[in-house]
């Protein structure tokens, strides 16, 4: 399924509704065998500029920008508790809570004109949500780098730090990430879904916790039907067919 961030005149800002359309399709027939992968993308030369910095205003009151915060926070931490890959497929620029969705999404291919930065701090609100995302998928140093000067990585800057997974020239964009999500269609669901919820959740564990919980569910896996499948298969030297 393709997500599409269709505001270019505000820079695809993640204004409440745009925060609650993106909620909304992200868990939109998440549980139905066709969906495999999801692909968030944008329309025009930013990818997403974070908050809509109007809403944010004193004329607003804390309830209000609480709601935003906390709506923003679920969609990314939703991201990961889907059962299918989520990837960003970034085409321009991405700063703020737009480059904390491109932190927060399991793979990112970006082009190389892409740019990412949390800027916040040159406006006096210090990208504090954003940190949590980017201190989880940079070194500290480069993250507080960023953090600290609102200075924009390039896109290889970003691929070198591990903000993104892949740099193409924008001609091949399209089709590196086809390319990423047909290789993902190929895998069984059911199998995927395990190992995507499996992976985050031992990497909030310490090393031998983490073995220890892993161990179990590789034995767990060995008892799902795609799991056994997927090994006779092998064996038989076929093509696995599977059930997801």
């Amino acid at each position: 399924r393709n997500i599409i961030l269709n505001n270019p005149r505000k820079r695809n800002a993640l204004s409440l509704s745009m925060l609650q359309c993106l909620r909304e399709d992200l868990l939109h027939d998440v549980k139905s065998k066709d969906l495999r992968v999801i692909v968030i993308s944008a329309e025009g030369p930013v990818f997403c500029s974070g908050h809509d910095l109007k809403e944010l205003s004193s004329e607003d009151d804390v309830k209000y920008h609480s709601q935003v915060f906390e709506i923003c926070a679920e969609v990314m931490t939703l991201i990961q508790k889907l059962p299918v890959p989520v990837i960003a497929k970034v085409n321009g620029l991405a700063t703020a809570a737009g480059c904390q969705l491109v932190a927060s999404c399991d793979i990112a291919v970006a082009s190389e004109k892409s740019q990412f930065a949390t800027p916040g701090v040159n406006i006096g609100l210090f990208c504090s949500t954003p940190g949590v995302a980017l201190g989880r998928s940079l070194p500290r140093k480069v993250a507080l780098e960023m953090l600290f000067t609102g200075q924009p990585l390039s896109a290889q800057e970003a691929l070198m730090h591990g903000l993104v997974s892949k740099v193409v020239p924008e001609d091949k964009l399209e089709e590196e990430t086809m390319k990423i999500s047909q290789k993902i269609c190929e895998s069984s669901k059911s199998i995927l879904a395990l190992g995507k919820a499996t992976f985050y959740r031992q990497m909030a564990q310490d090393l031998d916790t983490a073995y220890k919980m892993t161990t179990q569910v590789m034995v767990d896996n060995l008892t799902l039907r795609d799991g056994q499948e997927g090994i006779e298969a092998f064996i038989q030297k076929r093509k696995p067919v599977w059930s997801h």
